[in-house]
């Protein structure tokens, strides 16, 4: 949190500053979830009540209708992508100890975030837009192995690790509308949570959902330009800084970077999601945690990650000069050190031998 800028040096601090965040953070979860959910209960709305300037038809782009359904379009994106997030591991189906209680208020019946996907994706087919753009139309009436139906539905008043993350993701879409939600958020956001959800500290637990919401944000802010594909080629753009790690190959190891040319083996091959994603798809959560240590310690803001790369690439130079180019492929998008200290081992030499 401090690495990241939520939280300030001096610890004195600390508390007033966490609330003022807290609260607002509940601020946009009232403004953003509850409101537009239009609450069923305890609003004393009756059918009679509705005019047109509420109806769903109403066909004033600032109507609040049709803010829903255009939300809804990012959320039955964000959607698929948590419910999948680290499927080899249990923690972010099971159940958080802290669930919103603002939201899951019996008293209320405000529409969670799971239970809107759930009745849209039952009235359309579901849209998926890739980073490139292109479109999947994938009918929600063939089952794929990450439909709804594969997770148990927990019991009311219950909601899963995942559903937080979605929310946190939502919010931020809605908070940034320019960039909104892109594939591959919801990865950063991932071990940010679940390293503030199994605090030992219950307090730091408690807020898990507030505290990785502003780090989530912070973060975006250093790395969103990864993240719109209209600055690719711009020098802060993904394009740049997968180049980036080349030119510093050939400086470090120029006999495999000449091999990798030879075969024709582009960085954008695998640097774009070593890259995009901060090695969050490449290793283990435990040791991506530890290799984000390391790069939000880093002075230069992730110029860090490009001695990562590199090192990761000098590891298995021996493997990449004598491989072919569908073995050498085969390497890179599916890394086989597993061992993140010898790497960031190696990328400290590397930063020490400018």
């Amino acid at each position: 949190q401090i690495l990241l800028n939520y939280l300030p040096l001096e610890k004195a601090l600390w508390s007033s500053l966490l609330k003022k965040q807290r609260d607002l953070y509940s601020q946009f979860l009232k403004e953003m979830i509850i409101q537009p959910g239009i609450a069923k209960a305890n609003l004393g709305v009756s059918r009679e009540d509705v005019t047109l300037e509420d109806h769903p038809l109403n066909p004033n782009p600032d109507s609040r209708w049709n803010t829903y359904f255009k939300d809804n379009e990012v959320l039955l994106q964000i959607d698929k992508d948590v419910r999948r997030l680290y499927p080899d591991m249990a923690f972010f189906q099971r159940p958080t100890d802290y669930p919103c209680l603002l939201i899951l208020d019996p008293q209320n019946e405000f529409e969670t975030l799971r239970k809107r996907v759930e009745q849209t994706t039952l009235k359309s087919q579901t849209v998926a837009r890739n980073r490139s753009g292109v479109t999947n139309v994938s009918s929600p009436l063939k089952t794929t192995p990450n439909s709804l139906s594969e997770y148990e539905v927990l019991p009311n008043g219950c909601e899963a690790h995942w559903e937080v993350v979605e929310r946190i993701l939502f919010i931020y879409a809605k908070l940034n509308p320019g960039i909104a939600y892109v594939q591959g958020m919801n990865e950063i956001v991932g071990p940010l949570y679940y390293t503030f959800a199994t605090d030992p500290n219950s307090e730091w637990k408690e807020h898990a959902e507030a505290d990785t919401f502003f780090c989530f944000t912070n973060l975006m802010a250093e790395i969103r330009d990864n993240f719109i594909k209209s600055l690719d080629d711009s020098q802060c753009g993904i394009t740049y800084k997968m180049e980036k790690v080349y030119s510093t190959l050939k400086e470090k190891d120029v006999e495999l970077y000449l091999k990798l040319q030879e075969q024709n083996i582009k960085p954008q091959f695998f640097a774009f999601r070593w890259l995009t994603l901060l090695l969050s798809q490449e290793f283990l959560l435990p040791d991506v945690i530890r290799i984000w240590d390391s790069l939000f310690a880093d002075d230069k803001r992730f110029d860090f990650l490009l001695l990562v790369c590199c090192a990761m690439l000098t590891l298995i130079r021996d493997q990449l000069l004598e491989g072919d180019f569908t073995l050498n492929m085969r390497l890179l998008q599916d890394y086989p050190i597993s061992d993140v200290h010898l790497i960031l081992k190696k990328a400290k030499e590397l930063q020490d031998s400018k």
